[in-house]
C-alpha cells in the first residue's frame, strides 16, 4: 500500500507493490521500518538450476497450508475464482487455459500488451490456479490448480503508463468500479472472489454489491493490509482498517513468515480472521519469470485458493459456512493464546482441516428449499414433520361424526341425571306432607229437628244455626 496521505483519498491499492532490483533496491534497503511497512516487495527469483527448482522453493508454502489432504479430495475442478486486481496475463506458461478475461473497469485504457499491465494480478492468479508447465512438474502450482480465474481489472500497477490518470480518479468513481467488478463476478459464475487490494473509505454501493455476492453463496476474501507500522495511540495500538477486508462477511487475511510468525508489515486490527504465508512467496509474473512476493496480497490469494477447494467439493455452502470452515480449523500450533488475536486472527489456514470441517457442514444442510441461514434454525420451514401422519378428509369426517355422537350421548346422560334428581325431590316432598281423612260437613238441627244442609260456605267449614240450640 502507499503512504497514509494517499490511503486517505480512498483509492484502492494492491496489498503490496513491486520493489525494483539493482541499485534502487540497495538504496531502498536503507529506508526506515516505517517505509518498509507501507510498501510490500517483490524480488526476482534466481533462474532455476533445475526443472523443479521453482516448485521446490514453493513447497514450504504448500506445506504450511497443508494442501495435500485437500488435494486428495479435490483440486478445484469446476470452480471460478474472480481475481479483482490489476489484470491477469492469460498467456504465461503456468496459467495457459486457466484464465477468463473480464472487463477493464479502471477508467484508463492501457493495452494488455504493455509489460506493466497486470503485473500484480498475474502474480495473484498464479498462486490460486497455477498449474505449472512441462507436464505440470515445473513452475508454480496454485492451491486450486484445476480451478479457473476470472480476471477483472479495477486497479493499475505503479509502472502502468496511465497510473497518474488513474490516481486522479475520484474515490466515488473507484468504489463504483469495485462494486461493478463484484457484481460482474457474481453474474458470471464466480464461486470465490479474491481482492488483494485495499482502501480507507467505506462505500454503500460496495456493501450492496457484497450483499449480492452473499445472496449467491459467493465467498469473498480480502487482504488485511500492510499498514502494521501505522498503528498509533489513536488507534489503540492497531493498524487502520482497510476495506473491503473490514466489511462484514469478508474473510480478512493477514500474513505470516516462513516460520509462522506474524509478519512485521501485516496490519493488526480486529478485522483479521486468519493468516497465511505472505513473506517471499514464489509466484509467476506476467513476464513469465518467477518472483518472490511479500505482503498480505499473496496471503489473501492463497486463502482464496483454499476457499475454491471447499466450493469445488461443497458448492452449496454459503459464504459464512466456508469462512467458518476455514477459521475454525486453523493449524493448532499457530493459534494464539486465548484463541484469537489481532495479528493472526484464529491462526494459520489449514486446507486439509478446513475440508474436513466443510464436510460436516455439508452433511448438516437444512432441508431442500430452505435457504441456509435465512432464519435462526432455518425458519419455520426447517421444522421437521409431525410424528403423526396427517389425516385425510374421509378419516377426518369419521372422527367428526364420532365426536358428535359422543356429545349426544353425553347430553342424554346429563339430561337423565337431572330428570332423576327432580323425581327424587318430588318423592321426598310427598313423604313429608300429613295425611287426613275426608272432612264431613257439620250438620246443624233446626227447631223442627230437620237436618239443614249448609249453604254458601266452602267445603269443610261449618255454619252456625240461626238461633241457640235448645
Amino acid at each position: 500500500m502507499l503512504a497514509a496521505a494517499r490511503r486517505r483519498r480512498g483509492r484502492p491499492r494492491p496489498a503490496f507493490l513491486p520493489r525494483q532490483a539493482g541499485p534502487l533496491r540497495r538504496r531502498l534497503a536503507g529506508l526506515t521500518a516505517l517505509l518498509a511497512g507501507l510498501l510490500g516487495s517483490a524480488v526476482l527469483l534466481a533462474p532455476p538450476a533445475g526443472a523443479d527448482a521453482v516448485r521446490q522453493s514453493q513447497m514450504w508454502v504448500l506445506d504450511a497450508l497443508n494442501v495435500q489432504p485437500a488435494w486428495a479430495v479435490t483440486q478445484g475442478q469446476g470452480v471460478v475464482v474472480a481475481v479483482i486486481d490489476s489484470g491477469v496475463d492469460p498467456d504465461v506458461s503456468d496459467l495457459v487455459g486457466s484464465v477468463i478475461t473480464g472487463p477493464d473497469l479502471t477508467g484508463v485504457h492501457t493495452s494488455p500488451a504493455n509489460p506493466n499491465w497486470g503485473v500484480h494480478g498475474t502474480w495473484m492468479a498464479s498462486l490460486i490456479v497455477g498449474h505449472g508447465h512441462a507436464g505440470g512438474g515445473s513452475g508454480i502450482i496454485g492451491v486450486a490448480p484445476k480451478a479457473r480465474v476470472l480476471s477483472i481489472r479495477v486497479i493499475t500497477d505503479k509502472g502502468d503508463p496511465n497510473y497518474a490518470a488513474y490516481e486522479h480518479e475520484s474515490a466515488s468513481q473507484s468504489q463504483g468500479e469495485l462494486a461493478s467488478a463484484i457484481r460482474y463476478a457474481v453474474s458470471h459464475g464466480a464461486s470465490v472472489i479474491s481482492m488483494s487490494l485495499g482502501y480507507s473509505l467505506q462505500s454503500e454501493i460496495v456493501r450492496e454489491a457484497l450483499q449480492d455476492a452473499y445472496d449467491h453463496n459467493v465467498v469473498v476474501v480480502a487482504s488485511a493490509g500492510n499498514s502494521e507500522v501505522l498503528a498509533s495511540p489513536k488507534t489503540a495500538g492497531q493498524a487502520p482498517y482497510s476495506f473491503p477486508a473490514d466489511y462484514p462477511g469478508v474473510l480478512s487475511v493477514a500474513a505470516v513468515s516462513q516460520g509462522g510468525q506474524p509478519a512485521s508489515y501485516s496490519s493488526n486490527n480486529l478485522s483479521v480472521q486468519v493468516a497465511a504465508p505472505g513473506s517471499l512467496v514464489p509466484a509467476q509474473g506476467r513476464d513469465g519469470k518467477y518472483w518472490l512476493v511479500t505482503g498480505t496480497s499473496p496471503a489473501c490469494a492463497l486463502t482464496a485458493g483454499v476457499a475454491a477447494l471447499i466450493k469445488a467439493k461443497y458448492p452449496a455452502l454459503t459464504d459464512a459456512e466456508v469462512i467458518s470452515a476455514i477459521t475454525s480449523s486453523t493449524t493448532p500450533a499457530s493459534r494464539p493464546a486465548g484463541g484469537y488475536d489481532d495479528q493472526v486472527g484464529f491462526g494459520e489456514v489449514n486446507a486439509g482441516a478446513a475440508m474436513t470441517v466443510a464436510s460436516r457442514l455439508g452433511a448438516d444442510r437444512p432441508p431442500a428449499g430452505v435457504p441456509a441461514g435465512a432464519h435462526f434454525g432455518g425458519g419455520t420451514a426447517a421444522i421437521p414433520a409431525p410424528p403423526v401422519t396427517p389425516r385425510g378428509r374421509a378419516l377426518l369426517a369419521i372422527y367428526c361424526l364420532l365426536g358428535a355422537i359422543s356429545l349426544l350421548v353425553v347430553g342424554m346422560a346429563v339430561s337423565r341425571v337431572f330428570a332423576l334428581r327432580d323425581l327424587g325431590r318430588a318423592d321426598t316432598a310427598m313423604a313429608a306432607e300429613p295425611r287426613a281423612g275426608p272432612v264431613m260437613p257439620r250438620i246443624a238441627t233446626g227447631p223442627a229437628g230437620r237436618h239443614a244442609a249448609p249453604r254458601g260456605r266452602p267445603e269443610g267449614e261449618t255454619a252456625a244455626a240461626g238461633g241457640d240450640e235448645s
